[in-house]
């Protein structure tokens, strides 16, 4: 759907014709979900989640501006949302481990790359994923979720700086900085060697 497409439907909400709405519900609602999903660990959270962004955006929709796409839109709105929850979570003392080890939309095995050799047996590539999954949850839920939407949505750096308003440089920064932290977490822990983690700052 273009950006023409997708201005034409929100005319058409905010003239009253509330039922369109949907169709932006529709062409969004996969990436939005994959982004709680991968954020809280829990499919039942990423659903509430998920409907919660579309809610906020169809009642908030007369403040776009559209100076990036809706899908830019509601992504931040689920971003915030989401981590939002984490910080409720921890305060409750609540654990919530990411899962990468879940295949994503294409079937394919979800991995934070860069950051480990390539383990040579599936114990080995299990253990890994346990130890991301347990790094990327030490983390700061900022530096989780722009490191989700780089190294498991893979999304390019235009569309996360669109996503969270950030400069593009300040994204790769920010990107740089969160996975240095990661490497060190995992340093730390015994999981990777030093060599390892200069490997993914030098990359980020």
């Amino acid at each position: 759907m273009t950006r023409d497409e997708e201005a034409a439907i929100i005319n058409r909400v905010l003239a009253g014709e509330t039922n369109a709405f949907e169709a932006l519900v529709l062409e969004h609602q996969s990436r939005v979900y994959h982004l709680t999903l991968k954020m809280t660990g829990n499919e039942e959270d990423a659903y509430d989640l998920s409907q919660e962004a579309f809610l906020k955006a169809y009642r908030t929709l007369s403040s776009f501006r559209g100076e990036a796409g809706f899908g830019s839109w509601v992504y931040r709105i689920a971003a915030n949302l989401s981590v939002d929850f984490l910080r409720r979570q921890k305060r409750r003392g609540a654990s919530k481990v990411i899962s990468l080890d879940e295949p994503d939309e294409n079937g394919r095995p979800v991995e934070i790359p860069d950051l480990a050799a390539e383990p040579q047996t599936e114990l080995e590539r299990k253990e890994t994923r346990k130890a991301i999954r347990a790094g990327l949850d030490a983390l700061p839920e900022e530096q989780k979720l722009i490191l989700i939407l780089r190294d498991v949505q893979d999304l390019s750096y235009q569309q996360i700086s669109e996503a969270l308003e950030l400069e593009p440089g300040t994204v790769k920064s920010r990107i740089s900085r969160a996975r240095a932290h990661l490497a060190r977490l995992l340093t730390e822990s015994g999981n990777f060697s030093r060599k390892t983690s200069s490997k993914g700052k030098e990359r980020g």
